[in-house]
């Protein structure tokens, strides 16, 4: 086929299929400059020419450019620079499974952008200027290095040079490089995700940003390497993007059809809405009711404020689990990664303070400048960022959450780059205790190896124990049979061909563990919650929540009592009361509501907040890491060892003789040692020789 066919077959094809658009697009131009066509709608109309097109891009795109921009219009514009943008090309081919046949033909990759450089503009026509007789050269810069004329083109002049770039009669485009690289959930096991170098250009450049997922369609094309002894014979892979399609969709731009919005509408309005949402939670742990049901209250959210004086309220609500091993606390992490529209799953001992954050590195695209990387916590901006093992993270790693949960917001300041970015995200963790289990006459800031500031940011915190109880366990142990018998069943079904189970054995059976919403209805319906539902609190809701608060505050009024909540308490029930509302898509926080959440806070508080010794309600074993009895036991011992050391030379006190007068005001010995150590620890205390302690 010549050229010109090509062409006039493109004109029939953006006739036939593209009319309104070829319009919408001559009324927009040159605002908008492409039109986008579906590769299936190609392949109806001309199978041949569809095939070309994968094989032979080169010479098919010009040409279906060049249909658009021939194409007789009923008004007086020219499209001159308009191009046709092919998408849904079926040719779809693994970042990995890139070969030398794919060369120069129309693929699809599919993954996730991984950098993105500057729009800056490239010149593609350099007119170039004879110094000695004025005329002006064109030439084409295809090449990747810059291309100057050998000789004046005019006859009468002829020489070579010299040259004066003219810069307004030159021709730019913008161009933009990007690197994609696979998606992480595609890859095999122990395989490092690999990247390709992706060239845009034109109305294409600037559109996508790091941590996108996006579909590229263009001209896999070859650069030669340079080295330094020369050419070298290997050759870099490069995309040339033809079109760019968005594949993860964030919350705000899943599409629901009417469809999906009556069904969700219906499921609103079902009285046991809240009973159903639980258990499309996980539906193959069994139990935890009340930690399901503050994930779903995660999921949901409460309402972000932007108040007058420019602050924000966070509505995200974080939680935090600390477990005995093996209470499937990283099942449940990973379940909610997967319901979240942008969910980022990290592990406390492999991520870094940069990978959680944002990493400063030296960009290999561009010219080696220094640029961001964004860490989990970015990527998962509106979604939900879960973290394991959150107890293994470096102090330094930790630190880097403070601002990122409470702020909301990611400060850089790292090799020239000061910026601000946004982790709008729910934080959801895991941590085990220190010691392998959790002990309950323990408090819990001193099993669980973090920050007492990082600890009460946390708007929840359970603690998941691993108690044998015989009726419970045997309910557990049924319900994880049935779900491993479900699994065999549907393995042998779909691995051995003369296996004699039926499809409808392994439903039954599959009844299980299925979760009663289906996971993409689930998502569909908190996106439509999230983008359309803003709660107001109702008077009797504020009221009861006002009032929980106040009998939680009364219990600190004494001298001597603990502190046992404190705002960041009430702020938290607040969103939560919001989230649950969410839930039944209602407009009104009700007094129901606030009573969910105040159960789900008290279950919460009961376990974390209490003084071990007493107790009582204590926010500070939480908020500072030791208890109220813990520091009146403190300040009797060193009561002690001042009066005792007063009595000895030098004001050293013999231990022997600190432990028999402590035991003679009620702190066993056990207890007493721990208090010198800690103190010693603290630096309150010396110990000038073995038996010996000293008040600094």
């Amino acid at each position: 086929m010549t050229e010109g066919k090509w062409d006039e077959k493109f004109k029939a094809f953006l006739k036939q299929y593209y009319w309104d658009d070829v319009l919408q697009l001559a009324n927009d131009y040159p605002d908008q400059k492409s039109l986008e066509a579906d590769f299936s709608d190609l392949e109806i109309f001309d199978r041949n020419l569809a095939e070309e097109l994968l094989y032979q891009p080169d010479e098919v795109l010009p040409s279906a450019n060049s249909a658009l921009q021939d194409i007789d219009l009923p008004i007086e514009k020219t499209l001159v620079d308009a191009k046709v943008r092919f998408v849904r090309v079926p040719n779809k081919i693994p970042n990995r499974d890139l070969r030398s046949k794919h060369l120069m033909q129309f693929v699809a990759i599919e993954g996730m952008i991984r950098k993105a450089t500057e729009v800056r503009p490239k010149i593609v026509d350099a007119a170039f200027k004879c110094l000695r007789c004025e005329h002006v050269t064109m030439i084409p810069q295809t090449e990747l290095q810059f291309v100057e004329p050998v000789e004046c083109e005019n006859e009468t002049c002829g020489r070579k040079g010299p040259f004066k770039i003219q810069i307004h009669e030159s021709t730019f485009i913008d161009a933009q490089k990007l690197q994609v690289q696979e998606s992480p959930e595609n890859l095999k096991g122990g395989t490092q995700p690999q990247s390709l170098d992706v060239d845009v250009n034109d109305d294409l450049a600037g559109i996508v940003k790091p941590g996108d997922r996006v579909v590229l369609n263009g001209v896999l094309r070859s650069h030669q390497r340079t080295t330094r002894e020369g050419k070298s014979p290997f050759y870099d892979l490069v995309l040339h993007a033809n079109s760019i399609e968005y594949m993860d969709l964030e919350f705000d731009e899943l599409d629901i059809t009417p469809e999906d919005e009556e069904e969700i509408l219906a499921l609103s309005r079902d009285p046991e809405v809240y009973d159903k949402i639980i258990k499309s939670i996980a539906p193959s742990i069994y139990g935890y009711e009340d930690v399901k049901e503050a994930l779903s209250l995660q999921l949901f959210s409460g309402v972000a404020k932007h108040l007058p004086d420019g602050s924000r309220v966070r509505g995200d609500i974080h939680l935090l689990f600390v477990g005995d091993p093996g209470v499937a606390k990283s099942q449940l992490l990973r379940y909610m990664v997967k319901l979240s529209p942008r969910g980022v799953f990290a592990s406390g001992k492999s991520a870094s303070s940069s990978g959680l954050t944002a990493a400063a590195v030296k960009d290999d695209l561009g010219d080696g400048r220094w640029t961001l990387e964004a860490g989990a916590l970015v990527m998962a901006d509106m979604g939900i960022a879960a973290v394991d093992e959150m107890d293994k993270m470096s102090t330094e790693d930790k630190s880097a959450l403070h601002e990122a949960m409470e702020q909301q917001t990611i400060s850089v300041a790292k090799a020239g780059i000061l910026a601000t970015l946004k982790s709008r995200c729910a934080l959801l963790g895991a941590a085990n205790p220190k010691y392998g289990r959790f002990d309950r006459y323990e408090g819990i800031a001193q099993q669980i190896n973090m920050p007492p500031a990082l600890i009460s940011r946390f708007d929840m915190i359970f603690v998941l124990l691993d108690t044998p109880n015989a009726d419970l366990d045997s309910r557990i142990a049924k319900h994880i049979l049935r779900s491993h018998y479900a699994g065999e069943l549907s393995e042998q079904r779909k691995n051995m061909p003369l296996s004699e189970i039926s499809q409808e054995q392994v439903d039954a059976h599959m009844d299980v563990i299925k979760p009663i919403i289906d996971p993409d209805l689930m998502r569909k319906y908190v996106a439509y919650a999230r983008r359309n539902i803003f709660p107001v609190m109702e008077d009797d809701a504020r009221e009861h929540l006002i009032k929980y608060y106040m009998d939680l505050r009364n219990m600190g009024e004494g001298k001597d009592s603990p502190v046992p909540v404190t705002a960041r308490q009430l702020e938290a029930l607040v969103r939560l009361a919001e989230a649950s509302a969410r839930v039944r898509l209602s407009d009104v926080a009700t007094l129901d509501d606030a009573k969910r959440t105040t159960r789900i806070s008290y279950s919460c508080m009961k376990q974390v907040g209490v003084d071990p010794d007493t107790g009582a309600f204590d926010v500070d074993v939480i908020a500072s890491g030791t208890s109220k009895s813990q520091r009146d036991k403190i300040k009797i011992i060193k009561e002690i060892i001042k009066m005792v050391g007063e009595k000895h030379p030098g004001g050293k006190a013999p231990l022997e003789e600190v432990y028999a007068e402590a035991q003679a005001q009620q702190i066993d010995r056990e207890h007493a040692e721990d208090m010198v150590s800690k103190m010693r620890r603290s630096g309150d205390l010396i110990k000038p020789d073995k038996e010996h302690v000293k008040v600094v």
